[in-house]
């Protein structure tokens, strides 16, 4: 977890859902939207910043594995769609 922000990944993807619904509803006060928002902006930074770091931790392992990272003609990793079990 970052320093500055104490929840995991998914707690901090459910608490921006929650925010999503409180400022939909269209009961709040200005300021207590603002704050929302703010709070918003900080937990999707996090998430960002999450995905950023897993993205960059499996592009390695699928590089160590296959000694070299596969490419698309636009020179991003190649991806096949995830299919569970």
């Amino acid at each position: 977890m970052e320093k500055d922000n104490p929840f995991s990944f998914e707690e901090a993807y459910g608490r921006l859902e929650a925010i999503l619904e409180q400022l939909n509803s269209g009961k709040l006060s200005l300021d207590s939207s603002l704050k929302l928002y703010e709070e918003a902006d900080r937990l999707i930074a996090s998430c960002t910043s999450r995905l950023t770091q897993a993205e960059q931790k499996i592009e390695m392992l699928v590089k160590t594995r296959e000694s070299k990272l596969q490419l698309d003609a636009l020179g991003r990793p190649q991806t096949e769609p995830f299919i569970p079990a």
